[in-house]
């Protein structure tokens, strides 16, 4: 099994894209990804836009030799988008091969699931299911190395950010879950990864930037997280977690308390870190941005460093 994460916070962008090598499948998981459009009234950094450039490739490129593709759920993070803004994954961007791929979502034209989705994911998943036709399948079984977890908590029961899925891809007896958006907030959730008996887990992390999580949030996300730390080999927690430094803070505290090592996909993938929304008011310190650089560049008349002819 080879794990290659693709994009995610760590990483420069947010999402969390990967792509899963076992015999002759590559599942390609949550292959979507975004620049947080404004943080701090500021939109993104031209370096920032040249890293979302950079890993749009990439996943680009892996929808290339990709066997199956998995949507966790339709966040604009998480999925190529119909109506995309310029620092998204646009269907104009797929190769042509994309149709005639097998995805995997909690999507039914039959309407299983769809009361979990807001008009705008609904929306999100019709366009998808339009352009995949019968491609489009629903994640209610297993599928040679796949299986999926069916509707848990996009970070709290209840939440209005509704539910994902959770992906366990197993092969000769190494097993890797995929378990987007959780946040690590439902006891639930962390049991289900748990019976799965996972050697590798990719998680997101808790969003510690935003006020909403309140303190006996913050300790909820930590027990669980350590409960996890300790009961799998490898742990990797990223995505909401590091839209702040202080998830680097984090993850060195639940590394000393759990006894080993719990990586951010940067650290795993042995790649620098690049926290550049955590770090935005700070770049545009460094380096100011021409007042007209962002409509120039939806207008494609101004590039971002590493693209400037």
């Amino acid at each position: 099994m080879i794990v290659d994460i693709l994009g995610t916070e760590s990483l420069g962008v947010r999402g969390m894209s990967c792509l899963i090598t076992v015999g002759q499948r590559r599942i390609l998981i949550d292959p979507g990804l975004a620049l947080g459009y404004r943080r701090h009234g500021l939109l993104p950094h031209p370096r920032q836009v040249a890293i979302g450039v950079k890993i749009r490739q990439t996943i680009l490129q892996a929808m290339e030799s990709a066997t199956d593709v998995v949507f966790s759920h339709f966040h604009g993070d998480h999925v190529p988008l119909l109506r995309a803004n310029p620092y998204q994954l646009s269907f104009q961007q797929l190769p042509s091969r994309f149709p005639d791929l097998r995805c995997w979502s909690l999507y039914s034209s039959g309407g299983k699931y769809l009361e979990d989705l807001s008009p705008r994911m609904h929306r999100r998943a019709l366009d998808l299911a339009e352009l995949l036709g019968p491609n489009m399948k629903t994640a209610d079984c297993s599928d040679g190395p796949l299986c999926f977890s069916g509707p848990v908590p996009h970070g709290l029961p209840g939440s209005r950010f509704g539910s994902v899925m959770m992906t366990r891809i197993e092969m000769d007896g190494q097993v890797f879950v995929h378990a987007s958006d959780i946040q690590l907030l439902d006891e639930m959730t962390i049991e289900k990864i748990l019976l799965w008996n996972p050697d590798i887990v990719f998680t997101a992390g808790p969003p510690l930037y935003l006020q909403a999580l309140t303190g006996p949030l913050r300790r909820k996300a930590w027990k669980n997280g350590l409960c996890l730390a300790r009961n799998v080999g490898t742990l990797i927690v990223d995505h909401h977690l590091l839209r702040s430094t202080m998830g680097l803070v984090w993850l060195d505290r639940i590394s000393q308390a759990a006894g080993k090592k719990i990586y951010c996909a940067a650290d795993f993938m042995n790649k620098p870190r690049h926290l550049l929304e955590a770090r935005r008011t700070e770049l545009y310190q460094e380096t100011p941005v021409a007042e007209n650089w962002h409509e120039n560049y939806e207008k494609g008349r101004s590039f971002p460093p590493s693209l400037r002819k």
